[in-house]
This record gives structure tokens, sequence and C-alpha cells, in this order.
């Protein structure tokens, strides 16, 4: 049985292609996999908190050294270590804003970004070295993006740095197993994005 986790990143809700995707994604792998557990992070519509200079604080404090006191900062960081852990698959729901990703989805990330937590330095010193600390996950991310051409060897692949940020963040993280699925053209409407949502919906559906 697996434990899967969607993060919705869009701040939009109704009007928002990046839910409809994870939508599909969930009614597709419940028919495959009915007995599969599903939660659910909102990151786009709930406000997720930037890290501040108590979060740092308490961040950095050795595990040995941990105390309740000392790291109240990073209270909610540890829920939402704590429930990332937990699940073995993940499933991020994200528009291209600005080339980047919402800023609710990268204050989410910066909350997980914790040393020896889930990542850490192979020597156990800044080594420029990063050995991940989550093993065995597997990681969808599906994007929406107003333009076209930011894949591998694509003419805005060099302005992408929403897919290529989040492969490799949370490939720090361990997670070296992540699938890549854009719905493109969203700008502009029409037949082309009807028929890139045609292609994009069949291959949610094959998975």
């Amino acid at each position: 049985m697996n434990k899967v986790l969607i993060i919705n990143a869009s701040v939009r809700n109704e009007r928002s292609h990046s839910r409809k995707l994870t939508q599909l994604f969930e009614e597709n792998w419940k028919k495959k996999n009915p007995n599969d557990l599903f939660t659910y992070r909102e990151v786009g519509l709930q406000e997720i908190p930037p890290i501040n200079e108590k979060w740092i604080a308490s961040a950095f404090v050795k595990p040995e050294d941990r105390t309740e006191e000392n790291q109240l900062g990073v209270a909610l960081s540890d829920q939402l270590i704590k429930e990332f852990k937990e699940h073995n698959i993940y499933v991020i729901g994200t528009p291209m804003y600005n080339w980047s990703i919402p800023s609710g989805l990268k204050s989410y990330i910066d909350q997980l970004m914790r040393i020896n937590e889930t990542w850490k330095f192979r020597s156990g010193e800044p080594d420029s070295d990063y050995v991940g600390l989550l093993k065995n996950k597997k990681m969808f991310i599906l994007s929406s993006r107003g333009d076209t051409g930011y894949g591998e060897n694509e003419k805005n692949e060099h302005m992408n740095f929403q897919t290529t940020y989040l492969k490799f963040v949370f490939g720090i993280m361990g997670i070296e197993d992540v699938s890549v699925i854009s719905l493109d053209n969203e700008e502009f409407g029409g037949e082309l994005f009807e028929t890139s949502k045609r292609k994009i919906y069949q291959e949610i559906e094959r998975i």
C-alpha cells in the first residue's frame, strides 16, 4: 500500500489547470490502486509562512543538542517534514509564475529543506557534497504553463526555473525518481490549448 501526498500550489481554485491535473491523477490512480491512502497539502490557497530568523536559529541546532525550547522556531517545519517523510509518493500540482514556482510552494520547500532532516553534508561539515536522506520515494510534477518550449533541448529551456528547480531541490533531498508532465499553451487558449490538454490528460491516464 502506498501513501500519496498531493501538494497543490496554485493561488487559483476552480480556474486552476494544475489542480485539474492533480484531480485527474488522483482519480486515475485510485482506479488502479484502490487501497492506497491520500493526504492533501495546500500551499497555494493556504499560506505557508516563509522561514525567518527564529527558524534559522532553530534549524541549525545539531540533533544531539536540541531541546523543546530551541526548536520552537521550526515547530511547523517539524510537522511538515513528518508528514512528508510518512509518504512515499508525491504529486505536485504547480503553475509556472514568472518562469518559476509560486511563492507558497517555495516557502513550503524552504520549510522541508532542513539539514540533518531531509539532507546533510557527507562529511558533517560544509563540503559541497550533499546527501539526501529521503529514500525509496517517487515524485510526479504536474505543471501548467502559459507558453511552450520549456522542455529539455527546447527553445525556452533556459527560462524554465520551475520544473528544473523542483527536480534539483528534491533531488538534493534524495528523491531521484521524478516524472514531469507539463500542460503548455494555457495563455493561448483555443484549439492549441485544447490539443495540449488532450495529450497531457492521456499521458496522466497512462500512469
